[in-house]
């Protein structure tokens, strides 16, 4: 069985991180969507609530899971007995960081590769910090990210 891990801060999923999961679909039995404690980052939702929406996104998608993490991702992916871990490259600068990790993980377990996914073409634009940019100035967001998450998305910036 081939198994990969997304990790990502998923604040909050857009349909470029579904379009990567369902793609991942084609290539592994078991994808793991990992969602990742980052110190730099201040996220919008709990991580809690990002697993609850990427479980309600992906529940007829055979084969994901989703969990919250908290600590060295190759220590979880060792745990989990993956195969890979899945990055999605949107741009030059995503890959410069993104190849420097993907090397610090091979040197600290060489048996599980990094495979790197650009995104369709549709959804190349898009990242979570963008949506949440649109959608806090009343900008329309429909088609940027699943239906439930977008009502989530606004009803979490109305509350605030």
């Amino acid at each position: 069985m081939k198994k990969a891990l997304y990790p990502g801060t998923f604040d909050p999923l857009t349909n470029g991180h579904l379009d990567l999961i369902k793609r991942s679909l084609s290539i592994f039995d078991e994808l793991i969507v990992v969602v990742a404690h980052n110190p730099q980052k201040k996220p919008l939702f709990s991580m809690d609530e990002r697993v609850q929406m990427i479980e309600s996104v992906s529940k007829n998608l055979a084969g994901v899971k989703a969990l919250a993490f908290n600590g060295l991702l190759i220590e979880l992916a060792k745990s989990r007995q993956v195969n890979a871990i899945i990055r999605g490259l949107r741009a030059v600068t995503d890959f410069e960081y993104e190849l420097q990790i993907a090397l610090i993980n091979r040197k600290l377990c060489p048996e599980i590769e990094t495979v790197f996914m650009a995104p369709s073409a549709k959804h190349a634009y898009l990242s979570s910090q963008v949506v949440k940019e649109v959608a806090s100035f009343g900008g329309c967001i429909k088609g940027f990210v699943p239906e439930i998450v977008e009502e989530r998305l606004l009803r979490k910036l109305r509350k605030d």
